[in-house]
């Protein structure tokens, strides 16, 4: 049995992908990483995990963990993983990053977007971006993947069928709502529950770095640059994401369309769910209706008048949006089925 380590194992992400790596029947956790909770056992910071798992956080070298491991998982924070993982990368491991170090192939954007200069260039075209709905082949003879960011994830994979199929005009207006583990761990003046609590509040109207993601990943489906802007807003939700995407297109497709476009590219990905009920309480896409799973429900309307197409995306923060399509990363490099360790459905109700 393979042996899996986490570098970084105390956020919420750490926890819930130490979740799903030990509760994962073809792998098995070796340890998990962490410097500030170094000595604590794992449930003390994760309780949910009490009576499940019996393991300490170790603050053993990083480099010597993760090189004498099969697999590991990197959940840093944004610029640190990319000092550890060139020495790492070395011994020909595989590495799964979740954050954004390797998730973008241009030098130059990292400066742009994460206002720090990269110090591992040359890795940046090894890693695949894990997205295994666009990258399946890719990540399937990888030994590096970057998995996305929440966000990007979710405007993605509801807008790519629009875009492959070249329905929009170039020009993509991005709309995302947040759930406060969006956040992570570390409290702030901006998370406190006093501040956070019953809130609409757009923190990032412009210039959201996971905007980059979007461009890159939307632009190679066209092989053409995609102009897209979006909006990021803290809702009144613990886990979740919703993004409402506006596309404005020549020629305007019929709704009957638009379901055989979606259901001819998410033909065999399964963990994407097309949501348009009419006829429902919940007629569109909704973050509720994902959350503990890897779903993410992707949805559309289209407005004549306008010549307008709404995309919807919505799936837990936590998986689909970080732990769970790493370990479908994982699973997709060990030559598994895509879906073990993650068939467990939504919650419900939450």
């Amino acid at each position: 049995m393979l042996s899996v380590t986490i570098i970084g194992g105390s956020g919420y992400v750490g926890g819930e992908l130490t979740r799903l790596v030990y509760l994962h029947p073809e792998v098995k956790l070796k340890a998990t990483y962490s410097k500030s909770q170094a000595g604590k056992y794992i449930h003390t910071v994760h309780p949910n995990l009490r009576g499940i798992l019996d393991m300490t956080f170790t603050d053993y070298s990083p480099i010597e963990l993760a090189t004498s491991s099969d697999i590991t998982f990197f959940c840093l924070p944004h610029g640190q993983s990319s000092k550890i993982i060139p020495e790492i990368a070395k011994s020909n491991i595989r590495i799964i990053d979740l954050g954004a170090d390797f998730r973008l192939k241009e030098r130059s954007a990292y400066s742009k977007w994460y206002g720090f200069q990269h110090p591992a260039p040359d890795l940046l075209n090894e890693f695949v971006y894990g997205l295994p709905e666009l990258h399946r082949k890719e990540i399937a003879t990888t030994r590096k993947v970057a998995v996305p960011g929440c966000m990007a994830t979710s405007a993605i994979l509801s807008l790519a069928p629009i875009v492959r199929e070249g329905l929009d005009d170039g020009r993509i207006i991005v709309d995302a709502k947040v759930g406060s583990s969006g956040s992570g761990g570390k409290p702030s003046l901006a998370t406190h529950f006093s501040e956070r609590y019953n809130v609409v509040r757009i923190y990032k109207p412009t210039g959201h770095r996971h905007t980059a993601e979007i461009i890159q990943e939307l632009s190679l489906l066209q092989k053409r640059n995609v102009e897209v802007s979006m909006s990021a807003h803290s809702v009144n939700m613990v886990r979740g994401i919703e993004t409402t995407s506006h596309v404005l297109t020549p020629n305007v497709p019929s709704v009957k369309d638009l379901w055989k476009v979606y259901r001819a590219f998410y033909s065999g990905s399964p963990f994407v769910r097309i949501v348009r009920d009419l006829h429902g309480v919940n007629k569109f896409p909704d973050p509720k209706f994902t959350i503990g799973s890897n779903f993410v429900d992707v949805g559309f309307d289209v407005d004549q008048e306008t010549k307008r197409v709404v995309a919807i995306g919505a799936l837990d923060n936590l998986v689909k949006g970080a732990a769970g399509n790493a370990v479908q990363c994982m699973n997709i490099m060990l030559g598994m089925d895509e879906s073990e360790g993650l068939k467990s459905p939504p919650l419900h109700p939450v």
